[in-house]
């Protein structure tokens, strides 16, 4: 479809001096555009939005990126994303995780609960067990997916 790279690399330079990361950047639907972004500490908020999707437009229409018609969409990754680096749990004060795991942690897969720790490689995660409050270890190796939850 189009240069993704060069697509890729313009959209990162438009973001860094506005002190946000590219989360993804995905062709979606037809002829859909969809740049996620958050603010560097893990935040979103429609103001951000707004001013990157006005300054990517500007910018999409200056470079001719994007040949044909298309609609951009700039949106938050989502309070509930992928964690896709597990040292990103240290940027965060006692995340709120659900994990899936390779192999059964105390009889269970999947876990949600408070992350305590990470360290070497290895996630001491608060959790509830019916009433009860358990701690469990999780090794990175045995992580079969993980993101963010939300605490009800």
């Amino acid at each position: 479809m189009e240069n993704n790279t060069k697509l890729l690399e313009a959209v990162e330079a438009v973001l860094e001096p506005m002190h946000v990361k590219l989360w993804e950047l995905t062709w979606t639907g037809d002829h859909v555009l969809q740049a996620a972004i958050m603010k560097e500490d893990g935040t979103m908020d429609l103001d951000t939005c707004a001013e990157v999707s006005e300054a990517l437009s500007e910018m999409l229409d200056e470079k001719d990126l994007v040949s044909g018609a298309y609609t951009l969409e700039v949106c938050s990754p989502g309070a509930e994303r992928e964690i896709r680096d597990l040292e990103e749990l240290k940027t965060k004060e006692e995340p709120y995780v659900f994990i899936r795991t390779v192999h059964p942690v105390g009889k269970m897969k999947e876990l949600t609960g408070t992350v305590l720790s990470f360290t070497d490689g290895v996630i001491t995660l608060e959790y509830r067990d019916k009433a009860a409050k358990r701690k469990a270890e999780i090794t990175a190796d045995n992580i079969e997916f993980i993101r963010y939850a939300v605490k009800f």
